[in-house]
């Protein structure tokens, strides 16, 4: 009669355990959802007030310090907060700023800009024209949601893009899939 090894048992039982808990992390960081599990609503409340509220893992953690230290001059305009919100706020971003193959936590952006990050360039390479990023459709390269239709739920999967209305069908080739 062959007896059960506890150790293997349990060994095979903890492996199970993790492999169970790891599956669900693994798709949520697939790439194609980057805004992180435990939104927080204040910020989606005061940022995407005037834009995206940008997942916080497309900058690295010295650039949202940088901008929370500075809202009253962010990026032309004024977007003070009071104390508390701005300790509960960049606390947030800090903890969830990007870390991974996107952002490197040593390669900050020129001027905290995403839209000048090495990732950013690197993804829109094709779109070389200023007049796509001016069209009336698109208005700027901070504007996510005129291409990636997912954006606000924090999708930027290549699947989700779609051509600008109204721009120039000579563009349409930057937005095809590598």
């Amino acid at each position: 009669m062959n007896a059960t090894n506890p150790i293997r048992h349990a060994t095979a039982w903890l492996a199970s355990l993790v492999l169970a808990l790891a599956v669900p992390l693994a798709a949520h960081a697939d790439g194609r959802n980057l805004l992180p599990r435990n939104e927080l609503k204040l910020y989606n409340q005061e940022c995407a007030a005037c834009h995206l509220a940008y997942p916080p893992g497309l900058l690295p953690a010295a650039s949202w310090q940088r901008m929370m230290g500075s809202l009253d001059k962010h990026y032309g305009s004024d977007a003070s907060l009071d104390a508390a919100s701005v300790k509960q706020i960049g606390s947030w971003l800090q903890t969830h700023a990007g870390t991974y193959k996107r952002v490197h936590t040593t390669d900050t952006p020129p001027d905290d800009r995403i839209t000048r990050s090495a990732w950013f360039e690197r993804k829109h390479r094709k779109i070389d024209s200023p007049q796509v990023w001016k069209h009336a459709s698109v208005k700027s390269a901070a504007n996510c949601m005129a291409c990636h239709t997912a954006a606000d739920k924090g999708n930027y999967d290549d699947d989700s893009v779609r051509f600008p209305k109204g721009l120039d069908e000579r563009f349409r080739a930057a937005f095809l899939d590598d």
